[in-house]
């Protein structure tokens, strides 16, 4: 099984991609909103706005794709111009590098669609204060998981991000009961 997800994997990596994150992503998000509601909400009456939210999380599942790909290349051009430190490839600093570039200029971006498209298929006002919180994840969150992320080979990276959307909807909801209590 585990070598078939990797031939999938490698030769799909855009519709691997978006399944993954399509799914596990929705997954995480549910998770939240159970946690944090004390049960199971799908986002309104029939299934459009659940299959909404995941076509939105498959979407973006294929702009880290590419996003992933981008920034790799960053690294490596900005280290060759001398404007970033010496890194080996493949080493824990190389991976941090690309986590935090990715997350500092790509990150702001994903969340503020992502929430946009949230607020949209639920029928919700942006909540701004709401959306500085989610930015602040990508520094204590998302920097270092997506430097797990960085360290894996390329075809293994899109898998353990979706993974990460998991724990991080199950860290979110539990931070909003505790925040309630």
């Amino acid at each position: 099984m585990v070598e078939q997800y990797v031939n999938f994997v490698k030769e799909f990596p855009l519709l691997s991609s978006a399944l993954q994150i399509g799914v596990l992503g929705t997954i995480g998000e549910l998770l939240a909103v159970r946690i944090r509601m004390g049960r199971w909400y799908f986002f309104g009456p029939g299934p459009q706005r659940l299959l909404l939210k995941m076509i939105i999380w498959a979407f973006l599942g294929i702009t880290f794709k590419y996003a992933f790909t981008g920034f790799f290349a960053y690294i490596d051009a900005i280290i060759e111009k001398g404007w970033w430190f010496q890194v080996a490839k493949g080493s824990f600093l190389y991976a941090l590098s690309v986590s935090f570039f990715a997350n500092i200029i790509y990150g702001p971006v994903f969340v503020t669609f992502h929430r946009f498209t949230d607020n949209k298929i639920e029928g919700k006002e942006m909540d701004w204060k709401s959306l500085q919180k989610a930015w602040w994840s990508l520094v204590w969150f998302w920097i270092p998981a997506m430097t797990t992320v960085f360290i894996l080979p390329k075809h293994l990276q899109i898998g353990l991000l979706s993974l990460w959307n998991i724990v991080l909807g199950l860290m979110l909801g539990y931070f909003a009961v505790k925040t309630k209590k």
